[in-house]
């Protein structure tokens, strides 16, 4: 027997398990397990602007201690500059604040400290240059109760030195402070230290440049409970960006060799974020070699050394003040920065990772032009599966703000697409897809003749989206040709 047209011999019907809940017409993807799930996502957007404070602001520091809690850290002009905490709370898409708790009444200066918490303690921990204690770095140990935190009494980790530019980290019960020593040329200088209810142990301080010469712009990470990388600008090595990785046993620190990151260029205001699925570094600078651009650059530790990949401008006009975290819910890096040179929007964008190989999402603006961005700072929430972002506006009232951004996350590949959901089915149920060459009949609002594109919310269009992905073919307002 000849046949015109389709082989009714040839199967073009696939069943699958749904991986979330499958509606019928839908377009649907086959996952890595062989799954099957809907089209969905969405690109990066921004939420809501969350005021933490009536009055002129500057942000020193985000924690995220997650669950949908995170705490500013910030410099209150309103109440004589003192250094302030404030806990902030994530109920769906609203943000709300507890009421502001002064660390220290002694006035605090820009840009001289940083805030981290560490899960094992359940302690936030801030760090910086004191004047009531002579300058010198100073931490304070807090412990958040709902909306309310509490400091036990200062904490001197700088010896007899005044500090600059501190930058911290903690995990497992340990604190890491990067440094500039005032007390020794302004030398590169990192000390850990044990947390323990509302103290710190600390060991022995550490320089971190080989020729022991200044260091500006510091910025630490851990990756592991042991071991952390550094990055600053290096003042002896022409100003380059350079990281070296930490190893700890105990208080006492050990540092590999020291790499360059930033090619023939001097780096600022470096920010660090750890892909945990990659396994790599990530660190965002800015560029002083290219107009003071905005990069970022990837590495891989190995042992106590770390190698990089070529650097990649994230910005094209000037940019600083940047930071950036992990998004585990898209797989790539998060940074949020200012934009110098286009009204000082606050700009937010993702790194994705290929070995060290950096591919660029599309800008977001989260902050206008009208009021300005500036120290933004950016923590990934897990549990909200968002990332909590706080910054002051650039313009003079300086007001201090919060939002949440929810990263880019789409499931749909060049070359995942096998067809229309023919059924609904449950997660976990199993699933009848019309694959190639069948005519799915479940669709409404088509027309013959028209060729279909699979959008990346899952709906179908006459236009391609990003990537291209061809659905087939309209006969009827209701049935399609899948894929031709």
């Amino acid at each position: 027997m000849r046949i015109i047209g389709n082989d009714p011999s040839v199967p073009r019907q696939e069943h699958a398990v749904a991986s979330g809940t499958l509606p019928n017409g839908k377009a649907v993807v086959v996952n890595s397990d062989g799954t099957v799930s809907v089209v969905e996502g969405g690109p990066a957007s921004a939420g809501s602007a969350a005021q933490f404070d009536t009055g002129q602001t500057f942000v020193n520091g985000l924690a995220g201690l997650g669950s949908g809690k995170f705490v500013i850290w910030y410099r209150d002009y309103a109440n004589s500059g003192y250094g302030t905490v404030v806990v902030g709370s994530v109920s769906g898409s609203t943000i709300s604040f507890g009421t502001p708790v002064v660390i220290e009444s002694q006035q605090i200066q820009n840009d001289q400290g940083d805030i981290c918490y560490d899960s094992t303690t359940d302690r936030v921990v801030v760090t910086q240059r004191l004047g009531s204690n002579s300058d010198y770095g100073t931490a304070f140990v807090g412990t958040v109760s709902g909306t309310s935190i509490s400091f036990g009494s200062a904490i001197t980790y700088s010896g007899t030195s005044n500090t600059y530019d501190n930058d911290n980290d903690a995990r497992g019960g340990k604190i890491v402070i990067i440094y500039r020593d005032g007390g020794a040329s302004l030398k590169g200088t990192v000390i850990a230290g044990t947390i323990s209810g509302s103290s710190i142990t600390f060991g022995s301080a550490v320089r971190i440049a080989t020729n022991d010469d200044g260091a500006q712009f510091p910025s630490v990470k851990f990756i592991a409970d042991d071991k952390f990388v550094v990055a600053f600008r290096d003042l002896g090595n022409s100003s380059y960006g350079s990281a070296r990785v930490g190893t700890l046993s105990g208080n006492s620190i050990t540092l590999g060799s020291l790499t360059t990151f930033s090619g023939t260029d001097g780096a600022e205001y470096t920010t660090i974020a750890h892909d945990t699925v990659n396994d790599k570094i990530v660190i965002g600078y800015r560029n002083q070699g290219d107009s003071d651009k905005g990069y970022v650059i990837a590495g891989t530790v190995s042992g106590t050394s770390v190698s990089f990949g070529t650097s990649v401008k994230f910005n094209d006009s000037s940019s600083m003040n940047l930071d950036a975290d992990y998004d585990a819910t898209t797989g790539k890096t998060a940074i949020v920065a200012r934009d110098n040179n286009d009204s000082n929007k606050g700009i937010f964008i993702e790194v994705t990772l290929s070995g060290t190989d950096i591919t660029l999402g599309t800008e977001l603006e989260f902050e206008n032009g009208t009021d300005g961005c500036d120290n933004p700072f950016i923590v990934y929430d897990s549990s909200l599966e968002k990332n909590i972002v706080t910054y002051n506006q650039q313009s003079g009232s300086g007001l201090g703000q919060a939002r949440l951004i929810t990263g880019t996350n789409i499931n749909l590949t060049s070359e995942n697409y096998i067809g229309i959901a023919r059924s609904g089915a449950a997660s976990g149920a199993g699933a009848i897809i019309d694959t190639q060459g069948a005519i799915a009949d479940n669709l409404t609002g088509l027309t013959a003749g028209q060729s279909y594109y699979v959008q990346t919310d899952g709906t179908l269009g006459t236009t391609a989206a990003s990537p291209s992905v061809f659905a087939g073919t309209a006969v009827s307002a209701t049935k399609l040709i899948v894929k031709g």
